[in-house]
Parts: structure tokens; sequence; C-alpha cells
């Protein structure tokens, strides 16, 4: 070996090795490396981190030994100004070939040269970093939420029970239940095997490339949140219960109203009007009056989980039912407002003929008036006559001109 060769490789193997201690000193000092020395740890990550110590120990030991091979070399150089032959051969056996001699407990011992010794650490750094990295992006990511979520889960819990939704009686408290034995499970996870909450991603062989699973957190946050708007309608229903049972009765009450008064228009109609279809009158708010009497049942005695479904329930229903009585009365009362139509019609009709000296067609609009003021009036024929009348007022010589002189107006 060459004395600048020498000088040459002892600044490289110093600039490696000093970089290989930096990262190795960076790595004793992460947050998440000094949380898992602490941690106890279960299942897969157990396995794994313990064999990441090792390999972190083992790391240090082969720096070690670089380090003091180094030194040697280091001391080989400064005898002469000009190494002489029994120098460089020395610092050739240092700094060339398998001159780093490494060993395991339990095993024999093994040469390695420098760029395998750099190789080995390289790889070896990775897999502990991966492990460290891995972990530490769980901790940070899940056990935080999680406390804040099991919080929010006490305190709703608490406000359940306080207005009465209990385990077995709403399905807000079997929801929260559910979600607390699921809390309980994640956080044990998260904190004893954070490794099966961790999804790599493929492919990549940079360590920390991936993510943490939150699926299981993420359902139970929603979960948590449907609950807690199911807990907040039981205490709307404590605070508004009174108004929104009057204003259920009420509705019902209209309902009632407009069922009834559809069924007598329907008697008047069928005796005024014949040959047309008029559809029965069906419905009955009687159900939903039992229902509200159930409902009044639980506000007397405060049983506000049980109160707040059966109250959605009864208003929307309520609403239904107004609605549909109300387009019962329109069904039922058509066949007047026809009718009335025709009356009209056949009366403007009569002014223009009039206006037009269109007397020959009189016989016709007396037809139609006939059929129009008769009781029962049948309909359909009643309509073909003003249909007919109406057309013989169009076809008229006069209304020819009228139609002509008012289109040369109107140019």
């Amino acid at each position: 070996m060459e004395a600048v060769e020498a000088e040459t490789r002892l600044a490289r193997l110093d600039a490696e090795l000093s970089a290989i201690e930096t990262s190795l000193l960076a790595l004793r000092d992460h947050p998440g490396r000094r949380l898992l020395a602490g941690a106890e740890l279960t299942g897969d990550t157990r396995a794994r981190w313990e064999d990441a110590d090792r390999t972190l120990a083992r790391l240090w030991g082969w720096h070690c030994t670089a380090r003091a091979t180094l030194e040697r070399a280091h001391a080989v150089r400064p005898l002469r100004r000009a190494p002489g032959t029994a120098e460089l051969v020395e610092l050739a056996e240092l700094l060339t070939g398998d001159c780093l001699t490494v060993e395991e407990p339990g095993t024999a011992p093994e040469r390695l040269s420098w760029e395998q010794l750099v190789s080995r650490t390289t790889d070896g750094y990775a897999e502990v970093l991966e492990v460290v990295l891995a972990v530490d992006a769980v901790w940070s990511a899940l056990p935080a939420r999680v406390e804040l979520l099991t919080a929010e889960l006490r305190r709703l819990t608490e406000l359940a029970r306080s207005v009465g939704a209990v385990r077995g009686e709403h399905p807000a408290a079997d929801v929260l239940a559910g979600v607390g034995a699921e809390l309980a499970e994640l956080r044990a996870r998260a904190a004893g095997d954070p490794l099966t909450l961790w999804r790599p991603v493929g492919g990549s062989s940079e360590p920390g490339r991936g993510r943490v699973d939150t699926s299981g957190f993420d359902r139970a946050e929603r979960a948590v949140e449907d609950a807690r708007r199911e807990v907040e309608d039981v205490i709307a229903v404590h605070r508004d219960a009174d108004e929104r049972l009057s204003r259920v009765r009420d509705v019902l009450s209209r309902a009632d109203r407009t069922l009834a008064e559809a069924r007598t228009a329907r008697g008047e109609v069928l005796a005024k009007i014949a040959a047309w279809d008029v559809p029965p009158v069906e419905g009955s708010v009687g159900v939903l009056q039992e229902r509200l009497a159930a409902a009044v049942a639980h506000r007397r005695t405060r049983r506000w989980a049980r109160l707040a479904p059966l109250l959605a329930d009864l208003e929307r229903r309520a609403d239904e039912e107004l609605s549909l009585a109300r387009e019962a009365l329109s069904a039922v009362t058509a066949p007047l407002a026809v009718r009335a139509e025709l009356r009209g019609r056949l009366d403007a009709y009569r002014a223009k003929a009039a206006r037009l000296g269109l007397g020959d067609a009189a016989p016709l609009y007396d037809a139609a008036r006939r059929t129009l003021w008769s009781a029962p009036c049948n309909l359909r024929t009643a309509e073909q006559l003003v249909r007919t009348y109406q057309e013989a007022t169009l076809r008229g010589p006069a209304a020819e001109r009228d139609t002509g002189v008012a289109g040369g107006e109107a140019g």
C-alpha cells in the first residue's frame, strides 16, 4: 500500500465511521427507541423489538471494533513523516482485506472487510430503524386519540344514564358499551403490540414507509358520534317533550277532522256527481292516538329514553297522516272542481256566441246547461256537451272573421 493510498483510505473510513456513529447515537436517543426500551410489549412487536435490540447491541459492538482498528491505524501512521515499509505493511493489514474480527455470543469469530462491515451495519441499522419508526408512528397517532375518545365515551355514558338510556333499554347505550369494549381492545393493542396496527408500503426499502391502520378507531369514532346524536335526541325530548307532544296531538286532531271532512264531502259528491270515479276515503288516526297515549305515559313516568324514539316516529307519522288526509279531501272534491270549471267555460262561450251572433248554437248550450245543473250531474256527458258547444262556437263564420281581425290587430 502506498502512503497516499493509506492517507486516502484512512480519511474515507474516518468519514464513514463518523457517519455511522452519528446515526447510531441518533437512534439511541430517538423517543420511540426510549419508549420501546421501557415498554411492556406483547406479540409480534415484542419478538421484533427483541431482535432489533440485539441487532442494535451488535451494531455498537461492530462500531467499537471498527473504531479501535481505525485508532490503531492512526497510531501507526504518525510514526514517521514518510511511513516506511513496515508501517505500510501494518496499515495494509489494518485497512484492507478481511481485517476486522467480529464475534457474537455462542458463535465463532468472523473476519470481515471494511466494506462488509459497513454494509452489514447499514442493513442492521435499517432493520432497527424500521421497528422504531413504525412503533413511534402508531404511538404518535393512536393512544392520545383513543384516550380522548374514551373520555368522550365516559361522558356520553354518564349523560345517557342520567336520562334513562341504559343497556338493554336504549340502542345508544348498547352501542356505547360495545364501543367501550372495542376501545379497550384497541388501547391494549396500541400499547402492547403496536406493529399489528402498522401497514408498510409494499416495494419500499426506506424505513418508516407505511401508514397506521386507524380503521378500528375510525369505526369506533363514527359509532360514538351516532350514539351522541341519539343521546342528544333523548336530552332534547327531556327538554321539549311537552311542546312536541302538544304539536303531535294538534296534528292528529287536524288529520282526524280532515278525514271526517273528506268522508262527508264524498257523500255529497256522490249525491251531486254521476259517471265519475270518486275514491273511497281511507285512513284513521286511531292507532296513532293510542301510541300518543303511550308517549304521554312515558312522559309522565320520565322514561325519556323510551319516549325519544316513539315521539320522533309519532311526529313523522302524524305529519304523513295529515298530508294523506288532505290529499284524500282534494281527491274526493275534484269532481266538484271539474263541474265548476265546466260551468265557467260554458258561460264564457255563451257570452262569446252572443257577441258573435251565433243564435243557432243555443240548443247545444241548453243541453249542456241542463246536464251541468242537474243532480246528480253526469259529469262525463256534461264534459262532452260543453266541448261540442265550444267547437260549434269556434266554427261560426263570425268567429272566423273575429279571429282574423284580432290577428290583424295583434300583428
